[in-house]
């Protein structure tokens, strides 16, 4: 894509928010009425990666793009902030979170995994409530990427209560599914997609 074109797209979403002529329906959106849409796109992005199928994922991607132009319209008619806000932001993160890229760090993948934990803990993120799966995997991440064998033993944890050790098995595998390169959340989703089809074909 060219940036002429991505430009004309800011632009074309800029005349769907226009007070005049715009669109009633993208005129009454804010950044909270948005909030289910940007969930259901990204969801159906996934989906399309799971298909296989490169034109549904092109499709998607379209979707989520979609989202991320109309919050930046949103924020720019209230002064918050513009999408060259957002570009420039992402290219500063991408540069300080890949020193082993642009500067001389070690590029060796135990170093890169631990500095990129130190870097983001050093950075101010919005306190987020993420389902529990993707909590328990970065989690398992953040710990294991301080340990240099195979990890730590979740399952062998002791806690104060028989359920506080059935929680930690859990944890365990779903650090061993993450280090299979399998996301626990997807991978659990496809194995309840499988079984509801034994049970209700």
């Amino acid at each position: 894509m060219t940036s002429r074109s991505f430009y004309d797209l800011v632009d074309l979403i800029a005349r769907l928010r226009d007070p005049a002529e715009g669109c009633p329906w993208d005129r009454a959106q804010d950044h909270h009425s948005l909030r289910p849409y940007m969930l259901e796109e990204a969801y159906e992005a996934i989906a399309a990666i799971d298909s296989g199928d490169p034109a549904a994922l092109a499709s998607e991607l379209g979707d989520v793009l979609l989202q991320v132009l109309l919050h930046s319209q949103i924020a720019s008619e209230d002064g918050e902030f513009t999408i060259e806000d957002v570009l420039a932001g992402l290219a500063e993160k991408l540069t300080r979170r890949h020193p082993h890229v642009f500067g001389g760090a070690s590029d060796d993948l135990p170093s890169i995994h631990r500095r990129w934990e130190e870097i983001k803990s050093g950075e101010n993120h919005v306190k987020t409530a993420v389902p529990t799966l993707v909590r328990a995997r970065k989690v398992a991440t953040k710990i294991a990427s301080r340990d240099s064998g195979e990890g730590p033993a979740f399952d062998e944890l002791v806690g104060e209560t028989p359920e506080e050790r059935a929680g930690a098995r859990i944890l365990s595998m779903i650090d061993a599914a993450w280090r299979q390169g399998f996301d626990p959340e997807l991978a659990l989703r496809k194995a309840l997609d499988r079984f509801d089809e034994e049970t209700t074909g």
